[in-house]
């Protein structure tokens, strides 16, 4: 992301003869493409106001503000163009579903499937989700419900257990290692669902750190 100063002006963004830029919108949290839709000026100056997608809609010919009447609003984090300034990447916290048919995203559907699986769809903030889904809808079988079920001693004593496997593991190979911190990150992610902190939270901690580290370095030199 550039400097506050670098940022570019409105007057800047390059409308299409119909007054149009596409808008791709992307999940902030998990990177994820949930919608193409378009801007106009109008509908721009509305979204950078009010922090709140708002779209022009060209079958209705009208301003349309993402979650008006569904509530799934997104609320914007970052607008960059690209570097013709004719396209815009919009970066959201959706409430819900970005899709008309009610899916998280509108690119659902594959024109060619990669020829095996991958994990490049796997997201950290993807399986925190998936541990917070399971605290409020707990489901039979599910380790995770039943570590939220037993309760805060025994998700503590889980990351005990696992800290310890890490340590020894650590000591035998790199493998070992990659499979015992997997499972502590696991049940560190468990801890934090528990008890309401997001990984958001976690992240600027760790760049309220980073920015700490660096003025000291600062001082150090002069």
């Amino acid at each position: 992301m550039n400097d506050m100063n670098d940022m570019i002006n409105i007057n800047d963004v390059k409308f299409d003869e119909k007054g149009l830029v596409p808008a791709i919108v992307i999940d902030d949290d998990t990177g994820e493409v949930l919608t193409l839709a378009y801007m106009n000026r109008e509908s721009l100056e509305i979204s950078l106001e009010k922090k709140l997608t708002c779209f022009w809609s060209r079958s209705r010919q009208e301003l349309w503000l993402k979650g008006e009447t569904s509530g799934n609003f997104q609320h914007i984090r970052a607008i960059k163009a690209d570097c013709d300034r004719d396209a815009l990447l919009v970066y959201v916290k959706p409430d819900g579903a970005a899709c008309h048919l009610g899916n998280y995203s509108c690119f659902e559907d594959f024109i060619l499937k990669p020829e095996k699986e991958s994990h490049e769809k796997f997201t950290i903030c993807g399986l925190m989700e998936l541990i917070k889904t399971r605290k409020s809808e707990k489901v039979e079988g599910s380790y995770t419900s039943y570590l939220f079920e037993k309760g805060l001693d025994k998700i503590l004593k889980k990351i005990g257990e696992e800290s310890s496997e890490v340590i020894i593991a650590a000591k035998n190979s790199k493998q070992e290692t990659i499979y015992e911190l997997s499972d502590l990150i696991y049940h560190m992610l468990v801890l934090m669902a528990d008890q309401g902190i997001e990984i958001k939270d976690l992240i600027l901690e760790l760049a309220s750190r980073h920015v700490i580290d660096k003025k000291v370095k600062q001082e150090k030199m002069v």
